[in-house]
C-alpha cells in the first residue's frame, strides 16, 4: 500500500518532531497561512509529509534571516510556479496530440513596399520585367 506524499497522516506533535519544531510553532503557522495543514472530524491538525516538507523549508528561510511575511510570499510564489509549468505540460501534451498544420503561406515585400503573400516556391514579381541586376564580376572574367 502507497501512502501519498499529500496524505494527512501525522498529528501534530509528529509533525513537529520530524520537522524539529515546537508544536506551538505550527499552529502559528497554520495561523498566518503559511503552513495549512488538514482537519481531522474532531478539528485536529492533520499533517501530510509534504507539509512536513513545507515546514523544513520555513524553518530554512527563517534561519536564513527571511522574515514570516517574506515566506509566506515566497511559498506563494513557488505554488504560482509549480502551477504555471504544470499548465505548461498540460498544453505541450496537448499540442503533441494535435495533427500537425504545414502553412503553405509565405510572405514577401512587393514591389511597392506592401506585404504580399506567395504560395510555397513561388518568387515575387519583379518591378518590371525589363529591370536589369547589375552583379560585379571577378577581376579576370
Amino acid at each position: 500500500m502507497d501512502i501519498s506524499a499529500d496524505q494527512p497522516i501525522f498529528v501534530i506533535s509528529v509533525a513537529a518532531e520530524l520537522a524539529d519544531m515546537h508544536p506551538q510553532t505550527l499552529r502559528q503557522y497554520d495561523r498566518l497561512g503559511i503552513v495549512k495543514p488538514s482537519r481531522a472530524p474532531g478539528k485536529s491538525r492533520r499533517y501530510s509529509q509534504r507539509d512536513v516538507n513545507m515546514l523544513r523549508e520555513v524553518q530554512r528561510l527563517s534561519h536564513e534571516g527571511v522574515s514570516l511575511e517574506g515566506i509566506k510570499r515566497i511559498l506563494e510564489l513557488e505554488n504560482q510556479v509549480a502551477a504555471l509549468q504544470s499548465r505548461i505540460s498540460e498544453l505541450t501534451e496537448e499540442l503533441g496530440r494535435r495533427p500537425r498544420v504545414v502553412d503553405s503561406r509565405i510572405f514577401a515585400a512587393g514591389a511597392a513596399g506592401d506585404v504580399v503573400s506567395l504560395a510555397r516556391g513561388q518568387r515575387p514579381r519583379p518591378r518590371s520585367q525589363a529591370m536589369v541586376v547589375w552583379r560585379p564580376r571577378a577581376i579576370g572574367q
